[in-house]
């Protein structure tokens, strides 16, 4: 499975109603994927952070059989909207 930043992006914008999705490969080099995320969503409201990263690990099931290493961030649009302030 040939995955990118471009697919994963579109995939979790649209499953989770995302309002910002930041996908990076940190793959260093082909021999095994590796991606960062950063994920804006009204869905994780009142979530706590578990609920939040299996939310993103529900919607990328098949797609993290293929992934070496994931790291993901999840926020709120109000915790979003304070991040940015910083």
């Amino acid at each position: 499975m040939e995955l990118s930043a471009e697919y994963l992006r579109e995939k979790l914008q649209r499953d989770l109603e995302a309002e910002h999705v930041e996908v990076e490969d940190t793959t260093p080099s082909r021999c095994a994927s590796s991606f960062r995320v950063l994920v804006v969503s009204a869905k994780f409201e009142g979530k706590p952070l578990l609920q939040r990263h299996r939310l993103v690990n529900t919607c990328l099931a098949e797609e993290l059989l293929h992934i070496h290493a994931f790291e993901q961030k999840t926020l709120t649009p109000e915790q979003w909207t304070r991040e940015q302030q910083k």
